[in-house]
């Protein structure tokens, strides 16, 4: 007994130092040395992963977390536990995925504790991976006999299919940072984590004899397909990825995947044919997308919810109801891998709802985004310079500086060019650059990548019958593609500079072309080019570099996008583009915070529209200015202030720096969650209610006046996502406060005064 005792603490020893080569081999593509050592860490492994009494016994009732997770931003933590039937269930109180092990690995459920609501009514595959040209199931299981829902005793009667991989091992680690991220702190209201706290989850399966029949294809039987999970603490989100790790002694070719096959629970009936399905209540994020200012462009790139074609005994008469979740690029990749190098997917982020309320689901994907891509909060204060000649950048520099900007873009149109590869060149953005610093201003400029034409066999070449999105675009993986991103990296090298603004980045084009050295064709020259583009992007966060980029690259690095906009309205007279402004900030905000999107203001003339619809000269137009201000800072976002000045008199500098104090006194507030009240519509009052249930302040309440006569109100002011329960303090702008009794349904009755054509705001503690 005590020699198998200390066998065992040796064993465990030798476990947790195999587990550890296994991640950095696998994470960092290194071939393994022989594969006698593979199969070693295998079978080590698979003891590990099979010995379930390790694990604590799955409790749901004690488990599930009964705070509103959006108020009380509970500390739930990850856990793997295991049931009495042998399965494994990752969750952390909020979200459970379940797991069958035996016989093979499969997702057998998906629930949302806090309210029981289960998500799963069928049994899929974990992935399904094409190498070489021959499909593969990853896990799963087959025998279901409907596919409405799934009742556990049937799992005691399904099988694995013969053909697919089979699950190997498991192992359980914390969550690991993407990439890194160099933090601009004093863009930001607070210091975020990176990466949220959590765990990973890793699957591992491999292919056997009886799936592998003919004795051409027994090389196959040394890859290893990963299937990662990762459950986050404080929130119902479950991340997911797969790996393929090529230990064959060959070259393979990965011709598609999906990552994800989830049936999902329908939550509508409909039995005639339908236009517009109401999808399941799941928000998915991926960082394989493009083409788009919104997350619906992923649909475009790399999620779908499809038809399903085993649910013969759907409600829909034409069994087209759209309940399968597919996670998959639409064309490729095509990627080959070498011998003891791995293939790794794009990753998805599914966010499971509690409710269908649209101001909720929207808090809720507003808090994914700033946990997965907590950069996005980094909301400097800019200017659009619009001329790159030494006096006019430093004019800007040091106006920003004097009112409380933080950074100055060198616009389109302005002459920036960091193409221009000349010494003369480079040396000169470098001093400009070390003379921003030297005010502290962030400095950087524009380059335009897509919807332009660059010729020399460069361009992307469409399949027939297609055309580019932006109508012409360069291929990325093309000599000029190569050229290009070998500029950007060296120019941001040497000079040090802040900021890029990336116009119409990567819009997903593919490329026919067999002759460009980044691709071999049309298979590959999507996720190709994409790779290009985002490693760059990577770069950029690494090292602290600002991306304003007019797609959604969010979970690739980028920091905003546009708030949703249409640039000719700027050319509309001043008083239409006050409403629309607010308009445009109002819509934009369901589903990104305030942080995440820029607007504009045309200091001076842009698309036309000449001096009605310009501010110059500002000081002639203060009202008019000192509304704009009012607009975006108190909604917590940032425009581009497009003109050679911030201000040209005394008078506009103090009512600029007016609103740039305001702004970063309530910097923290005024870019927390923001809760829609009233849209503009010029015909009432409009209103927006910023709340922070952790802050010093927990809401700031924004009412804007469009009318020519003042307004009195008494307004029902719902102050549930403050964190308030019973009191509110609430002070009208900066005056003393006056306590308000919550009543039952968590809002406050306020009495409001907002002056003609003016605001009024109320901060709420």
């Amino acid at each position: 007994m005590e020699s198998a005792a200390l066998f065992f603490l040796w064993a465990i020893k030798v476990l947790r130092k195999i587990d550890m080569m296994k991640t950095e081999l696998f994470t960092n593509n290194y071939p393994l040395r022989s594969l006698a050592l593979l199969t070693f860490v295998l079978c080590i492994s698979q003891v590990v992963g099979q010995n379930l009494n390790d694990l604590p016994l799955w409790n749901k009732q004690k488990s599930a977390v009964k705070a509103d997770w959006l108020i009380s931003r509970t500390d739930a933590k990850t856990n793997l536990c295991r049931t009495e039937e042998g399965q494994l269930v990752f969750s952390n109180g909020i979200v459970a995925r379940t797991f069958s092990i035996k016989p093979n690995g499969a997702t057998v459920g998906l629930e949302l504790l806090s309210n029981s609501e289960s998500f799963l009514r069928s049994v899929r595959p974990e992935a399904e991976i094409s190498i070489n040209g021959k499909k593969f199931a990853i896990g799963g299981l087959t025998g279901q006999p409907i596919h409405n829902y799934l009742l556990p005793e049937w799992l005691a009667k399904m099988e694995a299919d013969p053909a697919s991989f089979k699950l190997v091992d498991y192992s359980v680690g914390v969550v690991k940072e993407r990439f890194p991220w160099k933090k601009r702190l004093e863009w930001m209201p607070k210091d975020l984590p990176w990466p949220l706290p959590g765990k990973e989850l890793i699957f591992r399966y491999r292919l056997d004899e009886v799936a592998l029949k003919l004795p051409e294809e027994k090389y196959l039987k040394d890859i290893i397909a990963e299937v990662h999970y990762e459950i986050f603490d404080g929130m119902p989100v479950i991340s997911k990825w797969i790996r393929i790790v090529n230990q064959t002694g060959r070259e393979i070719l990965v011709n598609t995947f999906k990552s994800e096959i989830l049936a999902v629970t329908e939550p509508e009936s409909v039995v005639d044919p339908k236009v517009a399905w109401v999808l399941p209540n799941i928000t998915v994020e991926s960082d394989y997308n493009f083409g788009g200012m919104s997350n619906e462009s992923i649909f475009g790139s790399s999620v779908a919810w499809n038809v399903d074609p085993l649910y013969a005994t759907q409600v829909n008469y034409e069994r087209a109801t759209q309940c399968l979740l597919e996670t998959y690029p639409k064309y490729g990749p095509a990627q080959t891998i070498k011998d003891g190098q791995a293939f790794e997917s794009f990753r998805i982020w599914e966010l499971i709802h509690d409710s269908w309320d649209r101001e909720r689901k929207g808090l809720e994907h507003r808090r994914l985004m700033r946990a997965m891509a907590p950069w996005s909060c980094e909301n400097p204060i800019l200017m659009h310079v619009s001329s790159s000649q030494d006096d006019a950048v430093k004019k800007a520099v040091d106006q920003c500086a004097k009112v409380g900007f933080e950074m100055v873009i060198m616009t389109f149109g302005s002459g920036f060019n960091l193409e221009n590869e000349s010494a003369e060149n480079t040396d000169r953005m470098k001093k400009l650059g070390e003379y921003a610093h030297s005010k502290g201003i962030a400095l950087g400029g524009y380059s335009l990548l897509a919807s332009r034409m660059v010729g020399g066999g460069n361009d992307v070449v469409m399949p027939q019958g297609m055309t580019p999105r932006f109508n012409n675009s360069p291929c990325l993986e093309s000599n000029w593609g190569n050229k290009y991103f070998k500029q950007l990296y060296d120019f941001y090298t040497k000079t040090g500079l802040d900021i890029l603004e990336h116009d119409g980045s990567y819009p997903g084009d593919i490329c026919a072309a067999t002759d460009h050295p980044g691709h071999n064709g049309v298979g590959d020259s999507q996720w190709n080019q994409y790779k290009k583009i985002t490693d760059f992007y990577k770069w950029c966060r690494a090292r602290g570099i600002y991306l304003n980029v007019p797609d959604y690259y969010f979970l690739s690095g980028s920091n905003k996008t546009g708030m949703g906009y249409r640039e000719t309205n700027w050319s509309l007279p001043r008083e239409q583009q006050e409403i629309i402004e607010r308009q445009n900030i109002y819509d934009g905000t369901w589903d990104k915070t305030s942080s995440m999107g820029w607007m504009f203001v045309p200091l001076v003339q842009y698309h036309g529209g000449g001096a009605a619809a310009t501010i110059e000269p500002l000081k002639e137009h203060l009202p008019h200015y000192g509304q704009r201000l009012a607009n975006l800072f108190g909604a917590g976002v940032q425009a581009c202030y497009r003109g050679p000045q911030l201000y040209d008199s005394p008078e506009t500098e103090a009512l600029v720096t007016k609103w740039v104090t305001f702004y970063k006194k309530h910097r923290a507030i005024l870019e927390g969650d923001m809760i829609h009240l009233r849209r503009p519509d010029g015909r009432d009052y409009d209103a927006i209610l910023h709340v922070d249930p952790t802050g010093k302040e927990n809401g700031l309440l924004m009412i804007y006046n469009p009318l020519n006569t003042p307004i009195t109100r008494e307004l029902k002011i719902p102050v549930y996502y403050t964190g308030l329960s019973s009191t509110a303090m609430v002070a009208e702008q900066e005056d003393e406060s006056k306590s308000f009794t919550i009543s039952r349904d968590y809002s406050i009755n306020l009495n409001v005064h907002v002056p003609a054509r003016g605001y009024q705001y109320y901060v709420i503690k």
